[in-house]
Formats: structure tokens, sequence, C-alpha cells
């Protein structure tokens, strides 16, 4: 005879929201009883909003159980089913895809971001995080650990406080499901690019569920001398010991060992101010190049209903990151004469041992549930975080040998031959330990059943102690960051919104004299509607955005830093910088059998002419598939990513050529990458899938976010998968 159990409350929390999606039990009754798989059945419903490339539910802009279509600000997701079909294994791949998201890869291994014109450092796993170090993502991040990931445009005030007012990314870790089910992949793609990767779940008992993924990626590159290896063991399992609470425990291992890596990139123009254009593959990396990145992450989190209307989570997360790197940097050491337009020649290279060790400790608690008042039905959640993260970085050159930096040949002509330094000189370096203070609390009341207003704050303590590089990075900052939103139903399937919310944060960044640059501010307003359609298959959200921030970190040059003795890139504050303009997301079943996912962004950067060049302000994105009504065993789609132009001013031509005083500029046109894909479901568990990336051959430079270098995309390539299912 089975349990009795009582009737399922309210879902607990955006996370029991998520696992619900997931196909996994969560705390959804109060009973005596341990759970049941009746119950995780009925509480199954929750996921009937996922379908293809269409998400409805979210848990990165609010604690509060609103959907997507409910939150006051533009909110993207890309789902499981479109990392599968374009093979976005990767997170960087991933995010070229998202509706906002630009992908600044300044170097191989250590990549920036940037939406709306603003650099986004507001990176979070299951809701937790802190900003990024120095605001950058090392090595390789492979995608198989997420179930999709979640972008909220814009400042996202209550959930980060601290960060960018340009948008934050949510990776959402997989998780357990009820049934029993698992799945094998092996690919193989262009330049010898070999992936395996294995996910299997399942329940051990009625109150037991756990959960496996591993990843083994091998793949050599367009790139000279340019190899990764990426190794990922995942494992989580949820318990649940009464009827009303949920345990959810997980732990992985990520590494990323690069090799031909690169430290700055190629030089774009000779002394004369003509562009170099040199092959795609020309890599300035040294042939004992290498960038090995591990990283472990531990959580846990526990849910608890403490009646059927309030509900009790507490979740921590722990993260150690070890980094060893051997670089090899070029730079101009006479930039009067430049790169010499007839023999190639006038770099010299720059070695360093760079080791970097941080560790991060996130807890989070907070209560959340609905009240009722004034004859209506509000939600409110208050809570509290702390974050601790210390970190320790160090720098060794070679000054005695001659080997640490080295006379460059033209970069054509560069095989990465070169003696390898005594790294025993000029050790400098940092040890920073920052912690986070938060409270934060958020309402959304109900003006009547069709409008509702959402009002909510989070203070920051945010502390710094610490050298880095002989700089005092020692800072006491706090602040408060309020949060006010709007939506109104106008009908069943469409809604209006506005927000208004801020962000803060101190910076690293140095500028010529070597002090640090003053913190960031900003504020972002937005103002919007959202509607289902085709009977909820699909939605389409469009948004009018104004946002401001002051003293982005930009560029200026490089200087030799006393220190150490070494060259180092410096920057400027701007001063107040705007971005105003649109976007325009349309997501799900959009016809019979057509999955899609469409974005456009256009916008207008104002306040500092150099962040305007290098920024695109005209962003598409689109992802579509389709399966024949008469063959549904076959699948094919297409992607595209388009950016508009952008340039860079290098500075002026010497006096060494007959046309000093010319301004340089490197200038990349607008272009597009247009991918393809093909599968075909040969029995219910053996599928091919096929994709081709740039097809068009399109040769572009990556970012030019830093001045006078960068590096060209990959040119065509293909992949090809076969996946068995169980």
């Amino acid at each position: 005879m089975k349990p009795t159990v009582k009737p399922i409350m309210k879902p607990l929390s955006a996370i029991a929201c998520a696992l619900a999606v997931s196909g996994i039990y969560s705390a959804g009754a109060v009973a005596e009883e341990p759970q049941t798989k009746e119950v995780i059945e009925r509480l199954k419903i929750t996921g009937e909003q996922l379908s293809g490339y269409l998400n409805k539910d979210q848990q990165s802009a609010s604690k509060l159980d609103i959907s997507v279509k409910e939150t006051p600000q533009m909110v993207s997701v890309i789902t499981a089913e479109e990392l599968k079909d374009f093979a976005l294994h990767d997170l960087n791949s991933a995010l070229e895809n998202s509706a906002t998201i630009n992908v600044e890869q300044v170097e191989t291994d250590r990549i920036y971001y940037t939406s709306r014109g603003f650099e986004l450092n507001n990176f979070q796993v299951d809701g937790l995080g802190l900003p990024l170090i120095n605001s950058n993502t090392h090595g390789r991040m492979d995608a198989a650990l997420y179930e999709q990931i979640e972008v909220v445009h814009g400042a996202n005030g209550i959930m980060t406080g601290v960060g960018s007012p340009s948008a934050t990314v949510n990776l959402i870790r997989k998780r357990p499901t009820s049934d029993f089910r698992g799945s094998v992949s092996a690919s193989a793609s262009s330049w010898s690019g070999k992936r395996i990767e294995g996910d299997v779940s399942g329940a051990f008992t009625e109150s037991l569920r756990g959960r496996l993924v591993v990843v083994g990626d091998d793949s050599e590159s367009y790139l000279d001398r340019y190899e990764n290896q990426t190794q990922v063991v995942y494992g989580v399992i949820d318990y649940a010991p009464t009827n009303n609470t949920l345990v959810t425990l997980g732990h992985s291992e990520h590494n990323s060992e690069t090799d031909g890596n690169s430290w700055g990139a190629i030089t774009l123009h000779y002394g004369d101010g003509t562009p170099t254009d040199f092959d795609s593959s020309v890599n300035i990396a040294a042939d004992w190049s290498e960038w090995n990145v591990k990283e472990s992450r531990s959580f846990i989190d526990v849910e608890s209903a403490l009646s059927d209307r309030w509900n009790l989570r507490i979740a921590y997360n722990r993260v150690r990151t070890d980094e060893d790197s051997f670089l090899f940097y070029t730079y101009l050491p006479d930039p009067n004469t430049g790169l010499d337009p007839e023999t190639g020649l006038g770099l010299l290279g720059y070695g360093s041992e760079y080791d970097l060790d941080d560790k991060q400790d996130t807890v989070d608690a907070y209560i959340n549930g609905s009240f009722d008042a004034w004859g209506q039905q509000h939600e409110l959640v208050v809570g509290a975080n702390y974050a601790r993260m210390d970190y320790v970085d160090m720098s060794l050159y070679d000054f005695h040998t001659g080997n640490g930096f080295p006379a460059m040949p033209a970069l054509p002509d560069w095989t990465g031959n070169t003696p390898f330094p005594e790294f025993t000189d000029g050790l400098d370096g940092s040890e920073i330990d920052n912690t986070q203070k938060a409270v934060y609390a958020q309402t959304r009341l109900a003006l009547n059943a069709d409008t509702k207003v959402l009002l909510g704050g989070r203070f920051n303590e945010f502390t710094t102690e610490g050298i880095g590089y002989g700089v005092d990075q020692s800072r006491d900052d706090s602040e408060f960051i309020p949060y006010v939103g709007l939506t109104y139903d106008v009908t069943n399937a469409a809604t209006l919104y506005a927000s208004y919310t801020e962000t803060f944060m101190a910076q690293n960044e140095r500028d010529s004299n070597f002090e640090r640059l003053p913190a960031l501010t900003g504020k972002n307003t937005e103002i919007g509607f959202k509607m289902d359609l085709f009977e909820g298959a699909a939605m389409v959200s469009a948004a009018y955005f104004d946002v401001t921030q002051d003293n982005i970190a930009v560029g200026d040059g490089t200087v030799t830093n006393p220190n150490t003795g070494a060259p180092e890139t410096v920057y400027r504050p701007s001063g107040s910088v705007t971005s105003k303009g649109f976007e325009i997301e349309l997501a799900g079943e959009l016809l019979p059998g057509l999955q899609g996912s469409v974005a456009a962004t256009s916008f207008e950067l104002s306040g500092d002419d150099t962040v305007e060049d290098y920024t695109p302000e005209n962003l598409f994105r689109g992802s579509l598939t389709y399966k024949p009504a008469m063959m549904e065993n076959l699948k094919f789609g297409v992607s595209y990513q388009w950016q508009d132009k952008i340039s860079r001013f290098q500075g002026t031509v010497g006096d060494v050529y007959a046309n000093a005083g010319e301004p340089i500029v490197t200038i990349q046109e607008a272009y597009g990458r247009l991918n393809l894909m093909a599968s075909y479901q040969f029995t219910k568990a053996v599928s091919l899938t096929l994709n081709a990336n740039n097809v068009t051959d399109e040769k572009y430079i990556n970012s030019l976010l830093w001045q006078t270098q960068g590096y060209y995309g990959a040119p065509r390539n293909y992949s090809a998968t076969l996946s068995w299912s169980f």
C-alpha cells in the first residue's frame, strides 16, 4: 500500500522549480513520510513550461517565485536542446549564441564579455557567485555540467548588487532525474578534435536520486601550436529526508590543460599604419607556452517548507582554483618605429611564469513566501549573503640569460622555437582577501489582479585587504542598491513592464601611475513587453533600455612596471558612458516542427570615443531547427551570429615614415558567421548529428578590446557526434 501523501503545496523556491523542470523531485509536500514517486510525478507538472528553445521559468533575476514573463527585465535562456543541436560544448561558444552578449576573445585562454556596451563580470552558478577576478575567465570552460544558461539583461541589483549594469550569466547545473536515464556521445571534429561525454541519472530509492557527468575533450586548433585537453567529472545527489525538506550535495572537478596558448595577441598594424593581415593560423605563443587551470567546486543546498506558504533555503558553494602557466608575450620596444613594413621585424618576446590560486566560499540564506493583505496575495523574500574570495598570484621573469626577452623574427616565420627562460627574476605578485556581506529584501505587491509592483534593495559591504604588484589594494566600500519594477497584464498573454536598478563595483585595473582606478557605478532603466504566442508555445520579448556607467577601465597603452621592469597594460577611467537602445527576442516553437531563438540588439553608446569605436552596437543572433512532419527522425537547422563594424584608434605613424602623423586605425568590417546542423535518429536510442561552423569561411578579428593587438577567429570547421541514449 502506498504511503499517505498530503496535498502538494506551492513548489519550493526558484531552485525547486528548476529541479522539477529537470524531472527531479522537490520537497513540495508537507507530510511526515519521506518523498514518494507519486509526489514526484505530481510535481513534474511545473516542467511542462519547458519546450525546445523556450523555458518560461527563471531563477536568475529574483528569488521570488516568478516566471520569465513576470520578470520586469529581459531574460534569455540558452536551453539544453540548443546546446546539443549546435554542439555548443564550451561556455564561450554558448554565449556567442545568446541574445545580448559579445564574447571578447582577446587571447586564447583569457576572455572578456560585454553586454549592452559594458563589461560583463557577473557570473553565477545556481544563483551564487562573486564578480570575476579581473573581469575575465581563464582556460576552457566546458558546458556539459549545465542544464541551461540563463542571462538577465541589464543590472541585476537584487541577485548580485556588486557588478556591472550589463548582464548576469547564471549557469544552471544538471540535477538528478526521477526516472533512470543515460547517454553516451562521441564526437570528432576539425583539427583532430575528439570528445566523449557520459551522463547517467536516476533513483536509488524513493527519497534518494543521483547523477554523474563525465567528459573528456582533446583538440588541436587552427592556430599554430595550440591544443587543449579538458577533463570533467561532476556528481550530484538529492536526498529528501521528509516530504518538506530537500538536501542537494554536489561536487565537480574541471581541468583545462592548454599548450601553445597566447598571452596578448598578434600586432595588427605595421609602423606605417598599414594592416598586417596575417594568416588566421599565426600564433605568438612559444612552443613551451602552457596554461593549466584546475577548478574544484563543491556545494550543498538545503530547502525546507516551513509551512504551506513559506520556504527556507540555505546554500553553500565552495570553489578552489589552481592555475599554473608559462606565458610568452610580444611587444614593440620602439613604438615610433613599430613593426617594419618591409621585413616584419621589430618585436621582442617577453616570457613569464604566472601562477594563481584562489579560494571562494559563499553562503546564502533566505526565506520566501506569500501573504495576504488588502484583498490581494503578495510575495516576499528576505535574505543574507556572505562571500569570501582570497587569491594569491605570482609572476616571475628572466632578465639575466637573454631568453626572457628574445628578439622575434617576422611573425609569419615564427615557429615558437625559443629557449625556455630561467624564471628566477623579478618575483612579484598579489595576496588579496576579499569579503562581501549583504542583506537583501524584495517584495512583489499586487495592486490588483493585473498590476504588480516589485520593490527591493540590497545592502553590500565589500572589503579588500592586501598588496597587488606593489600597490595597496585595500578598500572598504558600502553601498545600498535599490530595485523597483512594475508589471501590468494587458491580457492573459501580454505583459507590459518597467524597472530600475543600480550596481557598484570596485576595480583592480591600474592607471599609468599604477594606482587603482575608482569604483564602477552603474544604473539601468528598462521598459518593455512580453507576450505568449501560439497558445504559449513561443514568447516574444522586447525592451528599451537606458544604461549609464562611470569609470570604465579603458586601455591606455603599455608602461614599464617599476617593480618588475616588465611592460604592462595600463588603463584610464572613462567619464560617464551611456548606452540607449532596443532588444527583441523570439523563442520557442514558431511553427509546427520549427524551434528557434531569434534576437536582435541595437544601441548607441556615448561618452567615450574609444569605447564607442571598439564596441559592436548592433547584434543579431538566430538559431532555428526544423523537423519535417513526414520525416520525424530528421532534424536540420541553421544559426547565424552577426555584428556591425568596429574600429580602434591605435595612435599615429612615427616620424621615421613618409606619412608621419597620419592616424592608425584598425577596422573590422561588419561580418556574420553562418553555421549549419543536421541530425538523424536511427533508432530510439541512436542518433548522429553533423555540424558545420563558419561555412562561408569569414575572416574576422575576434576583438578590438585591447589596443594594437588581436587575433583571428576560427575558419570553416566541422564536427560529427554519435549519441546513444538509454
